[in-house]
């Protein structure tokens, strides 16, 4: 059997930050004991099995398991001469005593009745697992490494179709019981030590059951889900401010800026891959340098390659060696060691602390030379330093700890965000990561922080950035764990915004204003992901298990609850990306960049403009969003509270403090509901529920119904109500008073019985024969339009303009629309400009 074996597993408390070393489980929980065999029932999904040749069962946290002294669940016992048996809600394990070792011979797992079915013994092969992710992606393009020539082979992850896995933590690290919590080998390595999961094809019950025993996954300060800037570029202080200049100028939002390795000196003598000395050639001042990105509400991480430990030049050099008892007169490096608690503390409290002093928010651990620890035998130097640094951090630290390092293998999802490496600049390595990225959350590694754009070329520098590439690339990365631009050390890698034009610019900042708009829906998300060990980005099997085509669409992805994503990783053709999308049954589907209401249980292609993207929206879902922010500090922003067409729909939005070390506890939520009957919509803010410190008392909240009519009347808390009309996207705009949280707003809505069909892709045609016709000008600067050209490219302006033409502006532009050959041919363009005008706005008769 391919079982889940489990190297190298740390974990640690999920949120006060408090490492809890009262692991050992309830004996109430433990359902039978004999001189050598244990079973421990720790949820009704997960039973712990343990044969232990001497008769020694271990207590202590593991470095998987830190949580077994939990609620006990229900189950039953039957506990005969030769055999026990254990039932629960999910599985049957009968054990026949007294036969050594576990075996197929003496130990059978059974599903409980009504689940999906499955028998294991031990050895069983588990045939369907769901994989989970891998170290990283460095030298990757797509699934294949152009360094070794080999395809990637995903590690096993906590899920498989059999509707079980096994996870073998026998030979695991344990925590010993000192105030900082640190490794210690098992004494027992002769015994069997397993936790085995019965989940069927309940996926997400399987995932929230590991987090019970091994740990939540941290909820990141809020910042986390903005912008990120990063390039590997020997920056100087001048430049980096103006780079954030230009980011104000072009309106830009940007929360977190990377600083990669040469902040620090990188050449013999001075510095190298691993460097504790700011590069006073390039930053004069550092403390002033960081002084100016604090003032502009910025997030700061430089990058650290720790491995080489620290060389006699840096300027930290005589405090580490006093430290450690090194003579300074021998100029001896000090050695990295991450198992030396005492250099550990030392690396901390006089080189790195000091800058987080001066404002270093966190760090990243750019870790890529040796695997293993160099005192202690077998132990996984990636895993641990995460364990460390994050800890340190929980230790001594009163905002939420955070950093971005490599995957280091199962229960790696408590140090959240994940640096996935050097991958490829190519359509594979788009195509390949949503992927990737979805795999991931069956780890519940759901923190991926890629190098949007891709970091190198395969080819060298005679390459060029593609544009269109890097477009798609960004679109995508708005909707994923983390939006980080990144790239190598090449200068024709500019990936600054303002260094594109046209629809290439109007798409890539889109892209980052879209991240911003949809912060409080992620935020919300990222509670779940804590709540129950749900990622953003998840496969289509979690919700929809039981159907063919949720295996079968590997990229597409559920982004949160209400939102589902079909990733374009292909080229244009003719000016449009056609996409082949997967919409589940069960509920319809709105197209949010087309404004198209789609039926759901269907495989369709669907094409779309540089412009646009294939995000669909659950029909009738309500989602608070920003409109526009300068970042994600401020947590009094105003709420748009969008209504989808459709029916009924509801959304709990989340709030706390957005970088204190209290949201287990503390925090706040707002129903938000909608309630249609014929031509009538209501739409509730119900009254916030809880508390967090700083929590504003008050909020401005609008409501934007999406795919709407113009309304014959509106009120809210029964008072008459004005409102505002966006033709662009038919959207009605209601502005709320501003009014405390705890009040409860209603909105009632009133159209007319008469109402055209607005939800067939009109938003998207008004948009792109307004494109053309402006890109028709540079084809014949001299061209005059037409009156019924003309008007139809005003329509959407007129909407905003003249609401009460309503229905006649909407059935006026939908039959020229259908007419499109006669309209062209009535404004005179040749055949050639004729058949360009249709294929620009994808016209289909």
């Amino acid at each position: 059997m391919k079982h889940l074996t489990v190297y190298f597993l740390l974990a640690l408390q999920g949120v006060l930050f408090s490492f809890s070393l009262s692991a050992a489980t309830p004996q109430n929980a433990i359902a039978y004991h004999d001189g050598n065999v244990r079973f421990s029932v720790l949820t009704d999904g997960v039973i712990r099995m343990e044969w232990s040749p001497s008769g020694s069962f271990t207590d202590d946290p593991s470095f998987v398991a830190i949580h077994r002294n939990l609620p006990v669940p229900k189950y039953t016992v039957q506990n005969k001469n030769a055999t026990v048996v254990i039932s629960t809600a999910r599985m049957k394990l009968k054990y026949k005593k007294g036969q050594g070792p576990f075996t197929k011979d003496n130990l059978t797992i059974t599903s409980a009745k009504g689940m999906f079915p499955f028998q294991w013994t031990p050895g069983t092969i588990q045939k369907g697992n769901l994989k989970g992710t891998d170290r990283t992606l460095d030298g990757f393009e797509g699934d294949h490494n152009i360094y070794s020539h080999q395809d990637m082979k995903l590690e096993d992850g906590l899920l498989s179709t059999d509707g079980w896995t096994l996870i073998d933590d026998s030979k695991n690290f344990l925590f010993d019981n000192s105030e900082w919590a640190w490794v210690k080998e098992r004494e027992h390595k002769d015994g069997q030590d397993w936790y085995f999961m019965a989940y069927g094809h309940d996926y997400k019950a399987a995932l929230k059951d590991f987090t019970v025993f091994a740990g939540k996954v941290p909820l990141p300060p809020r910042y986390a889900f903005g912008y990120w800037w990063s390039r590997y570029w020997s920056y100087s202080d001048k430049e980096m401010r103006q780079l954030v200049d230009n980011f104000h100028t072009y309106n830009i939002p940007l929360d977190v800026l990377v600083v990669d390795m040469d902040w620090h000196y990188t050449d013999p003598g001075f510095g190298g891959w691993t460097g504790w000395t700011w590069n006073r050639r390039l930053f004069p001042d550092p403390a002033k340098f960081l002084g100016y990105l604090k003032s502009n509400d910025l997030k700061i991480t430089l990058n650290l390659h720790p491995a080489d430990g620290v060389a006699p030049y840096e300027e930290k050099y005589p405090e580490m060696a006093q430290w450690m008892g090194v003579d300074t007169a021998k100029q001896e490096r000090i050695p990295w060691v991450v198992s030396d608690k005492r250099f550990i503390n030392g690396m901390f409290n006089k080189v790195l602390r000091p800058m987080e002093k001066q404002g270093v928010d966190f760090w990243w651990l750019d870790w890529q030379q040796w695997m293993y620890d160099k005192k202690v035998d077998s132990l996984s130097n990636t895993w641990w330093i995460n364990y460390v640094f994050f800890s340190d951090m929980e230790r001594n630290r009163d905002t939420r700890p955070m950093l971005y390092h490599r995957w280091g293998g199962l229960g790696n999802h408590r140090y959240q965000i994940g640096f996935s490496g050097d991958a490829v600049i190519s359509w594979k390595s788009l195509e390949f990561q949503p992927y990737f990225t979805n795999c991931a959350s069956n780890v519940l590694y759901g923190y991926w922080s890629h190098d949007i754009g891709g970091h190198m070329f395969k080819g060298g520098d005679k390459e060029i950035l593609d544009p269109e590439l890097f477009t798609r690339w960004m679109q995508y990365g708005a909707l994923t764990p983390v939006m980080r631009t990144h790239s190598t050390k090449n200068s024709v890698l500019n990936k600054e915004l303002w260094n594109f034009k046209g629809d290439y610019f109007e798409a890539l900042r889109n892209s980052i204003l879209f991240r911003y708009q949809l912060a409080p829906y992620i935020y919300t998300m990222a509670r779940e992901t804590y709540d129950n060990g749900i990622s953003i980005c998840r496969p289509m099997y979690y919700d929809y298990p039981e159907a063919k085509e949720a295996y079968d669409f590997k990229s597409e992805y559920m982004f949160g609850d209400q939102i589902l994503v079909a990733p374009i990783t292909t080229p244009m053709q003719n000016g449009l990306s056609t996409v082949k999308v997967w919409l589940p049954e069960g509920n319809d589907w709105f197209e949010w960049t087309t404004g198209t209401l789609l039926k759901g249980g269907q495989i369709i292609e669907r094409s779309f403009t540089l412009t646009e993207y294939p995000v669909y929206v659950k029909a009738g879902s309500v989602l608070p969003l920003y409109n526009r922010v300068k970042n994600l500090n401020s947590n009094s922003e105003e709420i748009i509270v969008n209504i989808f067409p459709g029916e009924n729909g509801s959304f709990t939005f989340y709030e706390d403090n957005g970088n204190d070390k209290y949201y287990a506890n503390e925090y706040a939520r707002t129903r938000m509901y909608t309630e249609r009957k014929e031509n009538h919509l209501t739409v509730t803010v119900g009254p916030r529920q809880g508390k967090y410190r700083n929590m504003p008392t008050d909020r401005q909240f609008k409501i934007k119904v999406l795919g709407s009519a113009i309304p014959e009347t509106i009120t809210i808390n029964g008072n008459r109500a004005e409102y505002e009309y966006i033709g662009d996207e038919l959207a009605l705009l209601i502005t709320i008073p501003q009014t405390a949280c705890d009040q409860e707003k209603t909105i009632e809505i009133q159209y007319s019985t008469s109402i055209p069909e607005l939800n067939d892709g009109i938003v998207s045609q008004f948009k792109r024969f307004s494109k053309a016709i402006t890109a028709l000008k540079y084809r014949d600067a001299g061209i005059v339009l037409t009156p019924t050209m003309g008007a139809t490219e005003a329509t959407s302006i007129a909407l905003t303009y003249s609401p009460e033409r309503f229905n006649e502006l909407i059935e006026t532009f939908k039959r020229n629309y259908s007419q499109m050959p006669e309209m062209l041919k009535e404004q005179k363009l040749n055949e050639a400009n004729s058949q360009w005008f249709m294929k620009a706005i994808g016209w289909k008769k």
